[in-house]
């Protein structure tokens, strides 16, 4: 029987794969978040992936593509780390002595209450993340100009009150709940049905093929929220008034005003962000328990 992981280390071998992952598709949460933020032009259309590139690309250099990164990182730090870890150790605590396969709607409760758990510890550095991905879009007298995360935490605390780090907590807890379900229980019960087959071996072709799965339908059911999430911890309140109530009111908003379709702009970044992410982020956590598993044998 094989040893098991100690509880420390799924959150650690969490944190690390998710860190890891956003370390290649930054640049791709930028045009994702510029997107969803984006107005439409003289002709009424919004600027596409391929135009906000091109728009970023020139206007802010390939350092300007990595801007928001040490936010990015310190989210994977925060919000991966504990959502990876809770599932992993409430998945343990779940699965029979038999290691018998768990019911698919046990995986989904885990992953719910992991995303949730990760959401409310990761709201700050995603709020940190917003505002400085979304900086280069405005007007240079505009921008907050934040150098770093810990200098956008540290504004935002003396600048608008501490209660301002957690600001579209409702949202992103409901993102990530969302986000989870489809994202680590789909994980589960793609990998568990790829080796019931038995075409394919336990190893990297295997957590591949599971994660690509787990990451579109990840995309599809959680774009929705994440943008209603983005224009939330975006928003700025002038005059005491914020721009939106809540997260149900950005929702309404975007599709009383760009219509119902419009929840889902930004589809091809966020799934070339999050499909990637969710490939690179698996495939590493399966490669480090393996590793130690390796060495305990």
């Amino acid at each position: 029987m094989a040893p098991a992981i100690p509880s420390y280390l799924q959150f650690v071998f969490g944190g690390a794969s998710g860190m890891a992952a956003t370390c290649v598709v930054q640049p791709i949460d930028l045009i994702k978040t510029r997107m969803q933020l984006a107005s439409a032009g003289p002709s009424g259309v919004k600027p596409g992936f391929a135009q906000t590139l091109s728009s970023v690309a020139r206007s802010e250099g390939i350092v300007g593509m990595y801007s928001g990164l040490s936010a990015g990182l310190f989210r994977q730090l925060t919000y991966t780390t504990t959502r990876l870890g809770v599932y992993n150790v409430t998945m343990a605590a779940l699965t029979p002595t038999d290691n018998s396969p768990l019911p698919f709607h046990k995986k989904a409760a885990a992953g719910m209450f992991a995303g949730a758990c990760g959401a409310v510890v990761g709201t700050p550095a995603e709020v940190a993340l917003v505002r400085m991905t979304a900086d280069g879009r405005l007007p240079v007298a505009e921008r907050r100009g934040y150098s770093s995360v810990f200098d956008a935490l540290g504004r935002v605390v003396r600048e608008e009150g501490v209660t301002t780090l957690w600001r579209g907590t409702l949202p992103t807890v409901g993102r990530a709940m969302v986000l989870n379900v489809a994202q680590l229980s789909t994980y589960s019960q793609a990998k568990e049905a790829i080796l019931h087959t038995g075409l394919i071996g336990d190893h990297i072709g295997a957590h591949t093929l599971a994660s690509a799965v787990s990451g579109f339908i990840a995309t599809a059911a959680s774009i929705p929220l994440d943008s209603a999430k983005t224009r939330v911890q975006n928003m700025k309140v002038v005059g005491g008034v914020p721009e939106y109530s809540g997260m149900a009111d950005a929702l309404v908003s975007v599709v009383r005003k760009e219509g119902f379709f419009a929840l889902w702009k930004g589809f091809t970044p966020y799934f070339l962000r999050l499909g990637p992410h969710t490939v690179l982020t698996f495939v590493a956590l399966e490669q480090m328990k393996t590793l130690y598993l390796a060495r305990k044998a």
